[in-house]
């Protein structure tokens, strides 16, 4: 299944990169780079030593040729020379060569040759290194020594055939054929290593190709350690419970929202059925009042419904100064109601946020207040602290402490408010609540000795633009 998820995704095959072959995979391309840096690193490595073993080979001969010509410089000073100069292995070529340039004493390997080379070394300088190259003896590694200053100073020449490390590609190929075994095995350890590192990766792309939307539940296994990789796999489980509660929740509100708009429909259609059906025995006016209760109840929901999709869209609302003392007196002022309300708010209580989404909260929680109360509801407003805080309190039965976070929930109606209003939506305190926290705030239900109180808390910013209205009771 993971090879079909990467075929479909292209994972896995060859891109080029300025015209040339890159391999897709993560693995394949660190193993490629992985290999070509370790090459080049052996290659200077191999060039560096390679140049230093020519240069100690070269050195010893030349200090090894230096010995044997000083030694056979000084006989030649004493008198003491031989024709046939025995030599040893592997400087075994020796010649004595006079101021006219004829050959006076020589190795065997010598013994009626020219001499091996015409530089003499001048009387200011009476060691020099050479490398002549001659058709019989191949090129050699020679020190010439002048045995004394003066003009007719003979010469001695000691040396050896070059030896075969500095003439061949021996050593070059000795170094390869070391470096190439040193540059496979970084490439296998890194295509092993990358393999075991993104084991994990692969069985979290097997597991989320498993993943449908019509079964959430799964999460991908988490590998041991607490390195990148199992960060990824928290991450995208997180990621998955979110999604998962997402889902379940619009699959929710979808069903809730279909009943709800179910039961008005049904009783609408029923309502024009029956005028269809026996027009004789409906009475007109009825059949239309009752049909616009109704299409008025679908209308406050489906308006509540489009008001909780912006809510969850997070479009954007350009924030204001807003005085939350001047929206509570609003609120009262404006409900139409036998339930009388007083509103109790000392100065301004400023806040910051859509002054059409605030009231809406206001108005909500006052509205829900009335139809609940009693005999009254009061609405208090103040600053406390960094936070301004606004009660709305009723005198009615009051709510549950198990039904307190319930009653925020979409389409939830507590048999209480069934009873005494059957054309609510069952939004409206979904909807304050998603208000208040789209501005940072928070809406629950608190405790009060009768009847239910509702306190909206929202960050209190500083009043600079107005001064204080006076005190007052609404």
């Amino acid at each position: 299944m993971v090879s079909a998820v990467l075929g479909r995704t292209g994972f896995g095959k060859i891109r080029r990169w300025r015209g040339l072959p890159v391999p897709g995979s993560i693995r394949a391309r660190y193993t490629l780079l992985s290999v070509t840096l370790s090459i080049i690193f052996l290659t200077t490595v191999g060039a560096s030593l390679d140049a230093a073993i020519r240069y100690k080979v070269q050195a010893d001969a030349f200090d090894l040729n230096k010995s044997v010509a000083g030694q056979w410089s000084a006989a030649v000073r004493n008198g003491t020379v031989p024709r046939t100069i025995p030599t040893q292995a592997p400087v075994d070529l020796v010649q004595v060569v006079n101021a006219e340039g004829h050959v006076t004493q020589a190795s065997r390997s010598l013994s009626g040759r020219a001499p091996l080379s015409d530089v003499r070394p001048p009387p200011d300088d009476r060691f020099q290194n050479i490398t002549e190259c001659g058709p019989v003896t191949g090129c050699a590694m020679l020190m010439a020594i002048r045995v004394s200053p003066a003009p007719d100073s003979p010469v001695v020449y000691a040396g050896m055939i070059e030896p075969s490390i500095l003439t061949t590609s021996e050593l070059d190929f000795g170094i390869a054929a070391a470096a190439l075994p040193v540059a496979a095995l970084v490439g296998w350890m890194t295509w092993s290593m990358l393999g075991r590192t993104l084991r994990p990766v692969q069985t979290i792309c097997a597991r989320m190709s498993e993943i449908t939307g019509t079964d959430l539940s799964l999460r991908v296994p988490l590998p041991p350690g607490r390195d990148e990789i199992t960060m990824l796999a928290h991450t995208a489980n997180q990621t998955l419970a979110r999604l998962e509660t997402a889902v379940k929740q619009q699959r929710r509100f979808a069903s809730d929202a279909s009943h709800e708009l179910r039961s008005p429909i049904a009783a609408l259609r029923v309502r024009l059925e029956e005028a269809l059906t026996y027009p004789d025995d409906v009475d007109p006016r009825e059949t239309i009042r009752a049909a616009l209760s109704t299409t008025d109840r679908l209308e406050a929901i489906v308006g509540d419904l489009l008001v909780l999709a912006r809510l969850r869209a997070a479009e954007p609302v350009p924030p204001e100064p807003v005085d939350l003392a001047a929206l509570a007196r609003e609120a009262a002022t404006g409900r139409v109601n036998a339930v009388p309300v007083r509103v109790r708010a000392s100065g301004r209580v400023p806040v910051n946020g859509s002054r059409i989404r605030l009231i809406r909260i206001v108005e909500n929680l006052v509205g829900n207040a009335q139809r609940h109360a009693d005999s009254g509801v009061e609405v208090t407003v103040e600053a406390v602290g960094s936070e301004a805080v606004l009660a709305v309190t009723d005198d009615g039965a009051g709510i549950a402490r198990k039904d307190r976070e319930r009653v925020f929930g979409r389409f939830t109606r507590l048999e209480d408010a069934r009873r005494r209003d059957r054309s609510g939506s069952g939004l409206g305190l979904a909807i304050s609540r998603e208000i208040a926290e789209a501005h940072n705030g928070t809406l629950a239900v608190e405790d009060s000795p009768r009847g239910a109180r509702f306190v909206l808390r929202l960050p209190l910013v500083e009043d600079e633009i107005l001064p204080p209205p006076s005190s007052g009771t609404s």
